[in-house]
């Protein structure tokens, strides 16, 4: 693309580059920001690459943490770039150059280039007036950038509080699983079965009752209800059974959720890290799945094995996990409700789940039922579906807005109106909802109907073989058992090798060494300076001596669990 006479580069009508010492115009530019360590600077449209030499050498004396990320999203200017910039620039490690325009792919680009979570913030730095051709393009880039660093950050930060409950509740439950054939959630289906999914939100309370006007409880209904464990006892008091409940919660908190509950026979489906006493308490079949927190080898391991249950990919939050359930276990229709993602001035969740019930009971003359939540200065009012004002947040906003990322394509998911949040997705009046909750043919496309009409086929005995959990004492189950023995050994031998080059009773191997911690990862993942993905540095004395306190606890456990085989 040649300049024009005057010294300018033109395109559409936009002027890209000024005729007036352009190369001084940018390292004006670049003098003036004030550069910040862990930082990646984005520069859209680099064009001739003027005032980079100015912003490296700045970046390299005081931010050396810090890199700049080119962006270009025209393919002739692309090219322009490409013969232009200086190769000395173009090769420096601090410098990238991409015409990469989808989010996902640039992050993975990122993260090739300088590691993950090698950055705490983006920053855009416009150099030349090539920006003005996508400057969509360009923000939306950078807004999604920064939010997959959020993320990175808020998930090593979680890991690192979490990562070592979750690794041990994880082989605790493989332990208590290997007592039931129905190990997986693959050997559970809905069929073409219309499903209800019902979070604990505040407008769950409508929904309960209506359900006990519209379908007696024990007359059979013509749909399924998947709810999350935080509203169990809202069910049981109105004698509600839910066709399965989700398990999500690692804490030991979550077992108030179960209060009233212990013995019920509902069926569960159970993350592998949530708490083992949860899964105890409910007496119906029991299905594992699987939200992996971060990359680890004893994963790779379990799957050689074939103990690795289903994935579902890590939602947050359960009822966003609730949804996802459904969408694979029925061809139907799915209706959400009580999945508000908002609250109200008195209520947080709805009546009879354990927080209102705790509100209920420290309510006296002097202090009333109030969501103190509601009031508190990081809450945000925002419009319910219904167009009335509620309360929410920024992490509850956070969870809609996923709620609507990865659920909105879906026609098959609707959501019922009331109080909570829209979630992008078709919403229903009661009357319509229980409408189609009685007959699958309303709002189902031709495709979903041809597809259910196939599976019609089946008869009411052969559905009941499908979910029917086999005999606890099949061979399959002993040859399943057998192999999660050995797993443990392994795992027993892997450590009891690493504790005794660490503590000198073998000769110390560095390569060996260095193996036995790639492989032993779940037992450092959480530290805060290597949570996230984060490669150790085996010469440090500090992690060394880490993870010596480690191996003693988890060695303890793995002895456990497997005499409870």
């Amino acid at each position: 693309m040649p300049l024009q006479p005057d010294g300018r580069l033109i395109k559409n009508g936009i002027t890209l580059l000024s005729g007036v010492d352009p190369a001084g115009r940018a390292k004006k530019i670049v003098n003036s920001i004030a550069i910040k360590d862990r930082t990646l600077y984005l520069c859209p449209s680099p064009l001739y690459g003027y005032g980079f030499s100015d912003l490296l050498s700045k970046i390299e004396l005081q931010a050396p943490n810090s890199a700049v990320l080119c962006i270009e999203a025209d393919p002739e200017l692309y090219e322009l770039s490409l013969k232009n910039i200086e190769t000395s620039l173009l090769n420096n490690k601090l410098l990238r150059l991409t015409n990469i325009c989808d989010g996902e792919t640039l992050y993975s680009f990122i993260c090739k280039n300088w590691g993950q979570m090698a950055f705490r913030r983006i920053e855009i730095i416009k150099l030349t007036g090539g920006w003005q051709l996508f400057p969509k393009v360009y923000d939306f880039l950078c807004n999604y950038i920064q939010s997959e660093i959020a993320t990175d950050w808020s998930n090593a930060l979680t890991l690192t509080k979490l990562g070592r409950l979750y690794i041990r509740n994880t082989l605790r439950n493989l332990a208590f699983f290997s007592h039931f054939l129905s190990h997986s959630i693959e050997e559970l289906s809905f069929g073409s079965d219309p499903v209800l999914v019902l979070g604990a939100g505040p407008s769950l309370d409508e929904t309960l009752d209506t359900l006990n006007r519209y379908f007696p409880p024990l007359e059979k209904r013509p749909f399924k209800i998947i709810c999350v464990d935080t509203c169990l006892y809202a069910f049981k008091e109105r004698n509600i059974t839910p066709d399965l409940a989700v398990i999500l919660e690692s804490q030991f908190w979550n077992l108030r959720d179960f209060i009233g509950c212990k013995g019920w026979n509902v069926d569960t489906v159970i993350d592998i890290s949530s708490l083992p006493a949860s899964a105890r308490l409910l007496t119906g079949n029991k299905y594992l799945f699987m939200t992996p927190w971060t990359k680890l080898k004893i994963f790779d391991r379990l799957k050689e094995r074939n103990l690795f249950p289903s994935n579902i990919a890590p939602l947050g939050s359960v009822g966003l996990t609730a949804v996802e359930l459904a969408r694979r276990l029925t061809n139907g229709n799915i209706i959400c409700a009580g999945l508000d993602f908002s609250f109200t001035d008195d209520k947080y969740h709805a009546k009879s789940t354990p927080g209102h019930k705790n509100k209920l009971n420290l309510q006296t003359r002097f202090k009333r039922i109030l969501n103190t939540i509601a009031y508190e200065k990081h809450s945000l009012t925002a419009v319910s579906k219904s167009g009335l004002p509620v309360k929410t947040n920024a992490v509850m906003r956070g969870y809609r807005d996923l709620f609507e990322q990865e659920f909105s394509g879906d026609n098959r998911l609707f959501d019922i109106e009331g109080s909570g949040l829209p979630l992008g997705v078709k919403t229903l009046s009661m009357e319509e909802a229980i409408l189609t909750l009685k007959n699958n043919t309303n709002f189902i496309s031709q495709r979903r109907r041809t597809k259910g009409s196939q599976g019609a086929e089946d008869t009411e005995e052969e559905e009941l073989k499908k979910l029917t959990p086999c005999a606890p004492f099949s061979p399959c189950l002993r040859v399943k058992n057998s192999e999660l023995i050995k797993f443990y050994n392994i795992e027993i031998k892997l450590l009891k090798e690493l504790k005794d080059l660490l503590t000198g009773d073998e000769a110390m191997n560095q390569q060996r060494l260095t193996e036995l911690i790639e492989e032993c990862d779940y037992i450092w993942a959480h530290f805060p300076d290597y949570s996230g993905g984060r490669k150790p540095n085996i010469n440090d004395v500090s992690f060394l001596k880490r993870i010596r306190a480690e191996i003693d606890p988890m060695l303890k456990l793995l002895e456990r669990v497997k005499k409870d085989i």
